[in-house]
């Protein structure tokens, strides 16, 4: 055999009077090695290094990317080693960009913009009420045999909303505390929460007022009560108490609600004050400290339970906020947990985000299994009525808490889109319904009963031929409130701009961050890119 070729490295040389050309870790490119071939290694080591070099293209020899910060290195070519000086000169001066950021793992859950998936519970809580009120009036839920006690669960409505308005509500409060964003102004959220609620609910009241209390037009405490939601507060109405007046006496909750809006802005500062009271940012950390103080929070509902029946029963106090504190308080430690998963999607909390997200058919069977245990008696009698005992009152608090839980949680905690939970909860029809719901809450009482009079079928109904029917007016005349009154009242918020620098809320509890804001320029102000040369 012929003695071989010498084989040299293909390594660019120093350029003359110039600092040497750097390889693509930062070391400095070292003269050209040539190597003598083995003894009895015949002329294929040419053919070995061309192997290998087509290897490399093909397998784990591969060159890694540039976006790593490493480029191939040119080869030689025929005119020798020479010819390589110019395009090491050009790969060292080309920057490098930086490789995309990757994402960690699923998505987060959203803790700004709207969600469609909500608008479908809104659309379910409504309807949950309105067939509890017509089982109620028709005496469905009261006759002996059959299955209309089922409805007595229809009652869940009330827990989804307010476990809906914690959750939406305070979720800006809990990301100021763990994010360290600017919290709600106090003025805005006031003047969006009553231009919210108030139009339409006047319109209520002034219809009701027209058709049904005409006795009592002339009476400014009822006028002042009633537009003021205060009425379950007055201590001897001419309606007898109870509920409230007839025909309206599902606004009691709305009472509730609006109670709660208004403690709102006392409430988050107070648990803020307890998060911060430690000596780190960490949002673990905070978190933590905010879902014991919300946990405080929601179990003064069953100490408030106890006044209510010793030592002796206040029925009228079963109407008032404290009473359901833990239904807000489920609410608010979802907002919580949110934002924090949002935040930090390495921990324990995003998986178990993702968990519960996944297990939503697990968690719907749930719900489902524990509405048939709390249209038992044992939460509370099958009237329109405030349970009538303390063991009572505090499984109604516990077993509607779980159901509205175990409802609401798999869509707080889905990242956006989620195909089966948008698909069943967010899909047209459901979003509007969704939309009307709050039109459908507000009417449905004047319309039920005023069709029961009239047709003369009062406790003589059937809830399965009524239903349909009192469901399909009951969503017109919310239609019909929504682009008359509600729509054209919230049009007027989206028309103030919003100030520089802060997010632009679109609604309470619906945060989008502002395009030019100063803090995401100052963002971009940052150390450069990983790769990129300094």
């Amino acid at each position: 055999m012929g003695r071989p070729r010498d084989v040299a490295l293909a390594l660019p040389r120093r350029r003359p009077g110039g600092p040497p050309v750097r390889a693509p870790h930062g070391t400095p490119a070292e003269e050209p090695v040539r190597r003598e071939p083995a003894p009895g290694v015949g002329g294929g080591g040419a053919r070995l290094g061309a192997r290998h070099r087509r290897r490399r293209g093909r397998g784990r020899g591969a060159p890694l990317p540039a976006a790593l910060g490493v480029r191939d290195r040119p080869r030689a070519g025929p005119a020798g080693d020479r010819d390589l000086e110019p395009a090491a000169r050009a790969a060292e001066d080309r920057p490098v960009r930086p490789a995309p950021p990757q994402a960690a793992g699923p998505a987060p859950p959203p803790i700004s913009g709207h969600q469609d998936a909500l608008d479908g519970v809104r659309a379910l809580a409504a309807l949950a009420v309105l067939a509890f009120h017509v089982a109620s009036a028709s005496g469905a839920m009261t006759r002996q045999g059959g299955s209309g006690w089922l409805f007595n669960g229809g009652q869940v409505g009330v827990p989804i909303f307010f476990t809906l308005s914690g959750l939406l509500l305070y979720r800006p409060w809990a990301a100021a505390v763990l994010d360290g964003r600017a919290a709600p102004r106090v003025g805005g959220y006031l003047l969006k929460r009553a231009l919210r609620i108030m139009p339409a609910y006047w319109a209520l009241i002034v219809v009701f007022m027209v058709t049904s209390a005409r006795a009592h037009l002339d009476d400014p405490p009822t006028w002042g009560s009633l537009l003021t939601l205060t009425q379950t507060y007055l201590p001897d109405p001419w309606w007898g108490g109870g509920l409230g007046p007839p025909r309206i006496g599902q606004t009691w909750s709305l009472v509730v609600e609006v109670s709660w809006y208004a403690l709102l802005p006392l409430t988050a500062p107070l648990l803020a004050w307890y998060a911060k009271r430690v000596p780190t940012r960490d949002p673990g950390v905070r978190a933590k400290r905010l879902l014991r103080a919300i946990g405080v929070y929601g179990a003064l509902s069953f100490v408030y339970v106890v006044f209510m029946f010793v030592p002796d029963r206040h029925t009228q106090m079963g109407l008032w906020l404290p009473h359901f504190f833990v239904w807000f308080a489920i609410g608010m430690a979802m907002a919580v947990v949110t934002v924090w998963a949002r935040l930090d999607q390495r921990r324990p909390v995003a998986a178990m985000c993702r968990a519960v997200a996944d297990s939503w058919g697990a968690c719907w069977a749930a719900a489902a299994m524990l509405y048939v245990v709390a249209a038992t008696p044992a939460t509370g009698p099958y009237t329109l009525q405030t349970p009538d005992a303390l063991w009572t009152s505090v499984l109604h608090l516990v077993v509607f808490g779980l159901v509205a839980a175990a409802l609401v949680a798999p869509i707080a905690f889905a990242p956006a889109g989620h195909p089966v939970i948008e698909g069943v909860l967010g899909n047209r029809v459901m979003r509007f319904l969704g939309r009307i719901s709050y039109g459908v809450f507000l009417w449905q009482m004047i319309i039920l009963l005023g069709w029961y009079d009239a047709a003369d079928r009062m406790y003589r109904g059937h809830v399965l031929t009524d239903l349909p029917l009192l469901a399909a007016a009951s969503i017109a005349a919310a239609t019909v409130s929504y682009y008359l009154v509600e729509k054209p009242v919230t049009a007027l918020l989206r028309r103030r701009p919003p100030r520089a620098g802060r997010g632009v809320r679109d609604d309470p509890g619906r945060t989008v961050p502002d395009p030019v804001a100063p803090r995401a320029r100052t963002r971009s102000r940052r150390a450069p890119a990983r790769g990129r040369p300094s």
